[in-house]
Formats: structure tokens, C-alpha cells, sequence
């Protein structure tokens, strides 16, 4: 799912493109023949496929995907996924666990350690036995898929991430905020180039 965005630098700016063209956007020079002051590289992709994640939490948009339908004001909701990549999540539907698509354009919040995997497993099945996750008590604003993400967070015990999860509030500004927020960036540098064959770095996109 990586459009495989490319950045690279001949004679001052910075150019971002989806594929590397023939002349330099800039200067018009043949980059065949030339000399990069900035090799042509891959722009790291933020996104994630959960399965391929253990013992980690996970973020997407509500609807859509992060790529082509999310804008910063959009709900997100938030799963698990256990030491074999299967994905837990609440919503309105109950407690889900699966390996499906859904999950394969997501944001890494946190993953533990290898040494934690029978404990994240071990807490994670004690938290679902919890009958507040049956869907007739999922409530869109105080029992949701938050509530179950930080009530497993909170239970495990596992550093920071268990100590911010004792807030919704501190857990976003500390864990969520900052990957949405890095994650924008590639995210608008993406759609401009869906636009457009190439940006320019300070100088707009053409």
C-alpha cells in the first residue's frame, strides 16, 4: 500500500515525486547526467499492517483510511493486537477478534517487548472476559473502543504507556497526537502529489 513516495535534491530544493522523472523540475537538467547533492531515496512510510505487529497498539480512522479520507478533525479508533497478530477491538458490534483488512493502513501507538508477550496475552484475555464489552454496553462516548484500549493498558502495567492510559486525555497527548501529527505530514505531502507530478520543497507543487 506504499505509493512509494521519492525525495531527492540536484540544485537546491528538494523535490518530492512519485516517480523520478527525467528532468530536474528545477533546473530542467537531464538527471541522467547529473550530480545529486541529495541521492534519490524512499520517504519512510508511517503506516503499518497490524497482523504483522504483536503485542501492540493500533490506530485507524473510524472510516476510510489515513491516505485518502482522513483529516484531522475525524474520530479514530484504536484495537490490539496479541502476541500472534490477531486484532481485538470494541465498537458497537461487541468485542472482535480477526486478521482482515481493515487493519492494514494503521498507525503503531506502542508494541511491547518480546519478554511481555505471555503477559500482554494473559491480561489481554482477562480483560475480555469483562462483561462491560458486550455490545449491548458499548456507548459511543463513555464505553468505547478507548475505554477498552486503556482498561487493558491500565491492567498490564507496562511503563509510560500504562501510566498515560489512566487518562484519555494524557494518553492522546502523549501517544496519539504525535503520530497523527507526523503521520499529517506525509499524508498531506501524498495528496499534493496525487494532484500534481512533483513538489517542490518551499517552493508549492506543480
Amino acid at each position: 500500500m506504499d505509493p512509494g513516495v521519492v525525495c531527492f535534491e540536484h540544485c537546491g530544493p528538494k523535490v518530492f515525486c512519485i516517480s523520478l522523472p527525467d528532468y530536474c523540475p528545477v533546473c530542467h537538467i537531464d538527471l541522467s547526467l547529473a550530480n545529486f547533492s541529495l541521492m534519490p531515496f524512499r520517504v519512510p512510510y508511517p503506516f503499518i499492517r497490524a497482523s504483522q505487529y504483536p503485542c501492540a497498539v493500533v490506530i485507524k480512522p473510524t472510516v476510510g483510511d489515513f491516505l485518502h479520507d482522513y483529516y484531522n478533525s475525524m474520530d479514530l479508533h484504536i484495537g490490539i493486537t496479541t502476541s500472534t497478530g490477531i486484532i481485538v477491538e470494541f465498537d458497537k458490534n461487541g468485542l472482535r477478534r480477526h486478521m482482515n483488512d481493515e487493519w492494514n493502513q494503521c498507525l503503531l501507538v506502542d508494541q511491547a517487548s518480546s519478554p511481555w508477550r505471555e503477559h500482554w496475552d494473559n491480561v489481554l484475555l482477562q480483560v475480555c472476559k469483562q462483561k462491560c464489552w458486550l455490545a449491548k454496553n458499548y456507548d459511543e462516548e463513555k464505553n468505547n473502543c478507548y475505554s477498552f484500549v486503556l482498561t487493558f493498558l491500565h491492567a498490564l502495567n507496562y511503563g509510560n504507556l500504562s501510566v498515560a492510559a489512566s487518562s484519555k486525555t494524557a494518553f492522546c497527548e502523549n501517544f496519539i497526537v504525535p503520530r497523527t501529527t507526523s503521520a499529517g505530514k506525509y499524508i498531506s505531502l501524498y495528496r499534493k502529489l496525487k494532484n500534481g507530478r512533483f513538489c517542490v520543497h518551499r517552493g508549492g507543487c506543480k
